[in-house]
């Protein structure tokens, strides 16, 4: 997503409140700035190309404005509330190179992945440096931040290790995907919301608060990245469609496709069970039948269900500006590619 369309979605979300958009969209713009001269600030300056790929070629930066947004319920000029920001979105870039290595992913952000441009290895380092560069701002804004870097790291690893080795013994496929959704991308969300909110001095209270909204809200996040993947062509998502299927990712319309007793399920069934490659006929059709099915909905229904959760919890929050964007932030994930 380029800049305009990053400022597009603020101004769609902030719309009733003027004055809070434009001190959002101006901090945004601070953060693009020094999420770019980090990347630059590479040693070998063989290296920034490579760091900076995911950086430059863009993305939502929804974690950034969620930083911004939790420490509206602090002081939202507190010292190094920005910098966290900086800090969210080089944990989640940096997941992003590993998630393209490990799904042998081609495309991101409507460009080539850095594995495609550059091989696995130097895809591996990028993550790893910027990696390194979220846990030195983490020691630079405090005990709390590094905690909270470390914890979102275990909690990455863990969920990327479910997915590798798949459910235990007795586990449900539900109940896994949801484990994995978690850690991969509730994650992230929940240490946007709890970094912005405690580095701006927010009463603990409300931090707790903006987690487990950040829980619901990033499983939700997820399930609509799911949905859009079997859904939007690559001009819409900015990848191929069914990447998840070619890579044999259980998404969740796949998921509940497979568990499903509708016309086409068992064929569905079996073209999964091949690995249908893409832009083959079988991978055509594979993502024709989920199209078509009853699955789709159902992944919708159990999104929308995360989603009320999400709502439920701001509940508690008081009623500022920040709270109804994180509202509308709801409403935004319930239609995307509507």
């Amino acid at each position: 997503m380029s800049a305009p369309e990053r400022g597009s979605l603020v101004s769609g979300l902030a719309a009733g409140d003027p004055a809070l958009r434009d001190r959002l969209a101006e901090r945004l713009r601070t953060v693009e700035r020094r999420l770019q001269e980090r990347a630059a600030r590479a040693a070998d300056p063989r290296v920034a190309p490579l760091v900076g790929h995911l950086v430059t070629t863009g993305g939502k930066r929804l974690r950034p404005l969620l930083v911004l947004l939790g420490a509206e319920f602090g002081d939202p000029e507190g010292e190094g509330v920005v910098d966290a920001a900086v800090l969210a979105e080089l944990v989640h870039v940096s997941s992003l190179y590993h998630d393209d290595v490990i799904d042998d992913a081609s495309i991101r952000h409507g460009a080539d992945s850095a594995n495609a441009r550059w091989g696995n290895r130097r895809a591996v380092f990028a993550g790893d440096w910027l990696l390194a560069q979220a846990a030195q701002l983490s020691c630079a804004l405090g005990p709390r931040a590094v905690r909270l870097n470390a914890v979102t790291a275990d909690r990455l690893v863990r969920g990327q290790a479910l997915e590798l080795l798949g459910p235990e013994p007795g586990t449900a496929p539900l109940d896994h995907y949801l484990r994995v959704t978690a850690g991969k991308s509730a994650s992230l969300i929940v240490l946007s919301l709890q970094l912005g909110a405690l580095q701006a001095g927010a009463p603990e209270a409300y931090a707790d608060v903006l987690a487990e909204y950040g829980e619901q809200l990033g499983l939700a996040f997820q399930m609509s990245d799911d949905i859009l993947d079997i859904t939007s062509p690559a001009s819409a998502s900015g990848k191929e469609p069914g990447m998840d299927l070619e890579a044999g990712v259980l998404s969740l319309p796949v998921l509940l496709a497979l568990a499903g007793d509708g016309a086409g399920d068992g064929e569905l069934r079996a073209l999964i069970a091949a690995g249908p490659a893409a832009g083959t006929r079988p991978h055509r059709r594979a993502l024709e039948l989920l199209r078509d099915s009853a699955a789709l909905a159902a992944a919708g229904a159990l999104r929308d269900e995360h989603l009320a959760r999400a709502r439920t919890a701001l509940a508690a929050l008081p009623r500022t500006p920040a709270r109804r964007i994180l509202g509308a932030l709801c409403d935004f994930v319930a239609h995307r590619g509507s």
